[in-house]
């Protein structure tokens, strides 16, 4: 069931998004060559408490996993895509790290994510950051009252096949605001017109993950995913609400 927030919901989530926004700033500019993942994971902690809210990943137990997540930032490295726990690693000159977070503040959840590149990355590395990037800013765009979530997929896809790279077919976007994952399920492919109708009140995390060379995923032992190839990935990722009036991206 896709739950749309009220008015005053939106306000309490645009603080939770204005304090995610700024943790992820912070972690951008700190994920420097030398600095170890474990930093990052107790920056977001202390500056977490500090605002007022706390880690929605942290205790999180999503569908198929065998136990609570145990952080608050999920970090993965290179071909890692999503769900790389903070472990004792130096970051080096070449990696791509993935910066993905959720607070609560008030109740309210909201989710963001971020790539970026460590020291001097390879060409190739820029254009895939840049492409995820790009599919992202160009799926929030076109998200307007009446159109559907099979819309928003097909703008990302669109722009992986434009730039020559995969879209990743299992993982997914997905509602936000009660809980950390809520219905409707965000596909990064699809086609115009399919799926449920975007509606005001609508809050979406909308995460466009690519890789360089496959779509498919395999699972590590930590229940990080990563390429099925050992390509790099991509991933970048904010939380919207729909309005009457207008697209508030929250995590901005």
């Amino acid at each position: 069931m896709i739950f749309l927030k009220s008015k005053e919901e939106i306000e309490i989530l645009k603080e939770s998004g204005k304090i995610l926004s700024s943790i992820l700033k912070t972690l951008k500019k700190k994920a420097l060559v030398g600095v170890n993942l474990l930093e990052l994971e107790d920056l977001s902690r202390k500056m977490t408490k500090e605002l007022g809210a706390r880690p929605s990943f942290l205790g999180y137990k999503p569908d198929g996993a065998d136990r609570p997540y145990p952080a608050a930032l999920c970090l993965s490295l290179n071909e890692v895509i999503v769900h790389g726990v903070p472990k004792n690693y130096q970051l080096k000159s070449g990696d791509i790290l993935k910066i993905d977070m959720g607070v609560v503040y008030e109740g309210m959840y909201t989710d963001s994510a971020v790539t970026v590149g460590i020291g001097e990355v390879s060409s190739v590395a820029k254009k895939l950051m840049n492409s995820t990037k790009k599919a992202l800013d160009e799926a929030i765009k076109m998200v307007k009252i009446g159109r559907h979530i099979g819309d928003i997929g097909c703008v990302v896809e669109k722009r992986a096949d434009k730039d020559g790279f995969e879209v990743i077919k299992n993982l997914t976007g997905h509602g936000v605001g009660y809980e950390v994952h809520e219905d409707p399920v965000i596909l990064n492919f699809g086609r115009k017109n399919t799926g449920p109708e975007i509606k005001e009140g609508m809050v979406l995390a909308i995460e466009p993950m690519f890789s360089i060379s496959s779509d498919q995923i395999v699972q590590n032992q930590d229940e990080s995913y990563s390429s099925a190839d050992g390509s790099l990935t991509a991933q970048f990722e904010h939380t919207i609400a729909v309005t009457k009036n207008k697209i508030i991206v929250l995590t901005e």
